[in-house]
């Protein structure tokens, strides 16, 4: 079983709920270890493709892979993204996530755009879930991911955002028959391809849940 390892500064934990999946924070040290291909819940893909998936994208699948069936769109046709972000929030905040615990000012997670005079913030985004210190955001989606183009308005924001260089956007692998992760990871396949337009982020993971 292959290990994973990143650096960071936390203290010694586990986090696992199945044995499939274990992620492990000791001495300074991130590890996961699991075999991805045993969780079939799970979808996901990095683009662009010419590029492997950063160590630090698969440290979140992992965290999708972990509450796989508690958040299972095939079985939880009701369940909305803010239920989900209640999963992954343990998880995500031992990797360094700053993670949206509400819809008041004081819970949303504010990431700059535009400064003015004295280093003012003139304009920002809300993300679900930001890692500064990785450059890093995370989107969760419902029902709107794919009906109301709310992926799109995700990557956009993402392109915006001061010092983000990676985006993670979470959608449901199936909303009213409709094979939503399928549709985006389509979407963004013919963006790549077609290379019409250059986005200023390293790279987008799409995960499927």
């Amino acid at each position: 079983m292959a290990a994973i390892t990143l650096r960071m500064e936390q203290s010694s934990t586990t986090i696992t709920h199945q044995p499939s999946v274990a992620i492990v924070v000791s001495k300074g040290s991130l590890a996961i270890s699991r075999p991805f291909s045993e969780v079939k819940l799970i979808n996901w893909v990095y683009f662009p493709k010419s590029s492997p998936p950063p160590e630090f994208g698969l440290f979140i699948v992992a965290l999708f892979e972990e509450v796989a069936h508690a958040i299972d769109s095939s079985i939880k046709a009701d369940q909305n993204s803010n239920s989900v972000m209640a999963r992954l929030r343990p998880g995500l905040e031992k990797l360094g996530f700053r993670v949206e615990k509400g819809k008041s000012s004081e819970d949303k997670i504010v990431v700059p755009v535009l400064f003015g005079r004295k280093g003012k913030i003139l304009k920002c985004f809300n993300a679900d879930a930001h890692a500064a210190n990785k450059g890093w955001v995370l989107e969760v989606e419902a029902g709107r991911a794919v009906d109301n183009n709310q992926f799109l308005k995700d990557i956009f924001q993402a392109c915006m955002m001061h010092d983000v260089l990676h985006l993670a956007i979470a959608v449901r692998n199936t909303y009213r028959n409709s094979d939503d992760f399928s549709k985006v990871e389509n979407f963004l396949e013919t963006l790549y391809v077609s290379g019409r337009l250059q986005l200023p982020l390293k790279g987008i993971l799409l995960i499927g849940y």
